[in-house]
């Protein structure tokens, strides 16, 4: 086996034992089977079309989430069905080495693999469970691979290649090392937190690895080391910026720098178009990955990280599939430390959590309407006598002082966020019991099925005028009206454009002039004139840092949206697709409360 490793480091940071301790610079190694030029490689015989036509018609039906290439095991979903062997989309990339190439057809995806340019494969595509497979037969006859299902295991065997030359060329900005092959063979390329490694079916010749010992140092790529390691040897060099591999006729190519982001736009399924490429705002390029929607074909739903508590984060992706959504992005603020939301999110008219501090919120319906605006939800709790008092928040983590309301959509149980809180539990609109959150135990309050907890905070005048037996009675109201008949709604903030206009004011929705004014890794939601929903992921920079909310909304008018609104960033901006994150390394993305998940119809 040949294996090529990295190790993501930080530029700036202290080395221990001689090596950098974190950050974005990377080591590479290449483990590699030695064997002379002229030795012959145990390899799979050939397979013919009628040994891979006979395992389909064995298993007509088949599926399962459990992926071995050549030995190496990993999970990616498959299914066989009508005569097709479909693996989903990010296995055909990340396991066997291909790249998606832009495409108008959702049910055809051209691929490159081992072919120049203009030499692409097409493979038939389907979405079936939140998924895009792409059938790889054609692949499989082409190549000679020996395909085999098994339970929930899709096992395929490549004929192993031989690697004949390692070397490497200077690039404008970075470095390119190419490793020429005696023939296509399944590559993948993980990402862990302290390597990239590429892993490929392959035997090396002696003289290729000496050569690429005694290349010299890139710029970019530092010069190869070796070191024995059982009966292989291990290829290390460092590299300071990531890494990009593609298949070029009988060579894999790793790219070494800072602008990798290949611009495509694939038509992923009705009504979902993946778009990414670089845009630039006064003369600076952001990376930019979006999905273009069609609301007349997929819908949209508020989902966080579990249905039956508004507390907890989690990654997008296990939010996402826990959901069973085809597609999500990250969406509203939320308390890194008790796991708290910050922020609007409302599902079908029920209140997951409530809106803060005027902030800006999206609102769709089902008909395909969205609207968005700065919200304030008023909410007022009258007693029996007439007496009246403001509620702050609904199922939240932003605390002052005043009154915030729990419902069963909270959870099933309420710990004080507060020591000094006054709890009152109401059950059909009548006073139950008044508790001081001193008395509680570690496992909290249970929230009544039938009504709702108060925490009062810094009020005794409406402490007193709760006691056990008094009726209450709960009146809210949103403004701006416009936004009441949205079933759904999920802030941010702050807004960047109405009508085409730019809007920002961070200070108005009272964020601080440090978060205005920071450049970083951001989210946004938009809509387009003709009713279309971008959902916007943008990264730093080539040159530098991520864009600042002004530069973000500068990006979403380019990218033709009329109205639009910024969602969490930094390392919660994240872009879910079909099984995996299409925007950063899931070990980069932090774990998020909440997102707008995306239903196929």
């Amino acid at each position: 086996m040949v294996k090529l490793s990295g190790f993501a480091l930080l530029p700036n940071l202290p080395r221990r034992g001689g090596r950098w301790v974190l950050g974005g610079w990377v080591s590479l190694s290449l483990l590699g089977a030695i064997a002379p030029l002229a030795a012959t490689a145990a390899v799979p015989g050939p397979v013919h079309e009628a040994t891979l036509a006979e395992a389909v018609s064995a298993n007509p039906t088949a599926q399962g989430q459990v992926l071995i290439v050549n030995g190496t095991q990993t999970a990616v979903p498959w299914i066989i069905t009508n005569g097709q062997i479909g693996l989903a989309d990010y296995g055909v990339t990340d396991h066997l080495g291909a790249t998606l190439l832009s495409s108008n057809q959702p049910d055809r995806q051209p691929v490159q693999w081992f072919t120049e340019p203009g030499g692409a494969v097409e493979l038939a595509a389907w979405v079936d469970g939140g998924y895009r497979y792409l059938d790889i037969a054609p692949l499989a006859q082409r190549h000679g691979w020996q395909v085999q299902p098994q339970g929930n295991v899709l096992q395929i065997t490549a004929p192993l290649a031989q690697v004949t030359a390692v070397r490497r060329e200077a690039l404008s900005g970075g470095d390119r090392l190419i490793l020429d092959l005696s023939g296509p063979v399944p590559a993948t390329l993980s990402d862990s937190a302290d390597a990239l490694t590429l892993t490929l079916g392959a035997t090396a010749a002696d003289r290729a690895l000496r050569e690429a010992i005694a290349s010299p140092a890139g710029a970019y790529l530092g010069s190869l080391t070796v070191t024995p390691v059982g009966g292989a040897l291990r290829f290390q060099a460092s590299a300071s910026q990531p890494p990009r591999l593609f298949t070029r006729t009988n060579q894999i190519v790793i790219d070494i720098r800072a602008d990798t982001l290949q611009p495509h736009s694939i038509a992923w399924a009705p009504g979902v178009r993946w778009q990414q490429r670089y845009v630039s705002v006064a003369g600076q390029p952001f990376p930019v990955y979006w999905l273009q929607l069609d609301p007349a074909q997929v819908s949209l739903r508020p989902i966080w990280t579990d249905p039956t508590t508004a507390i907890g984060t989690a990654p997008l992706a296990t939010i996402a599939q826990r959901w069973q959504a085809a597609a999500a992005i990250n969406a509203g603020f939320f308390n890194r430390n008790n796991q708290y939301p910050l922020g609007a999110v409302r599902a079908n008219n029920d209140w997951v959590s409530g809106p803060i501090l005027s902030r800006g919120v999206v609102g769709w319906n089902d008909q395909g309407q969205v609207r968005m605006e700065r919200l304030v939800l008023n909410q007022t709790l009258t007693t029996a006598s007439g007496q009246r008092f403001p509620v702050q928040v609904i199922n939240s983590g932003y605390v002052q002082a005043g009154i915030g309301l729990y419902t069963p959509t909270w959870g099933p149980t309420y710990r004080p966020v507060l020591d000094g809180e006054t709890i009152v539990t109401v059950a059909d609109g009548v006073v139950v019991s008044q508790q001081a959150a001193s008395t509680l135990g570690a496992a909290g309050l249970s929230i009544p099925s039938n009504g709702y907890l108060l925490a009062l905070r810094s009020y005794a005048t409406a402490a007193q005028a709760l006691p056990p037996g008094q009726r209450v009675s709960l009146a809210s109201e949103l403004l701006p009206a416009t936004l009441d008949p949205f079933p759904n709604l999920i802030g941010g903030g702050p807004l960047l454009l109405r009508d085409r206009t730019l809007v920002l004011d961070a200070g108005l929705e009272q964020f601080s002039r440090a978060f205005a004014t920071q450049a970083a890794p951001r989210s946004a939601i938009g809509t387009t004139p003709d009713g279309e929903i971008l959902l916007v992921a943008v990264h730093n920079s080539p040159a530098g840092p991520g864009p600042t909310l002004s530069q973000l909304a500068q990006i979403m008018l380019q990218l033709g949206t009329t109205d639009a609104l910024n969602l969490d960033g930094g390392s919660s901006a994240s872009l879910y697709l079909g099984g995996r994150l299409i925007n950063r390394s899931p070990r980069t993305a932090a774990r998020v409360n909440n997102g707008i998940g995306l239903f196929l119809q």
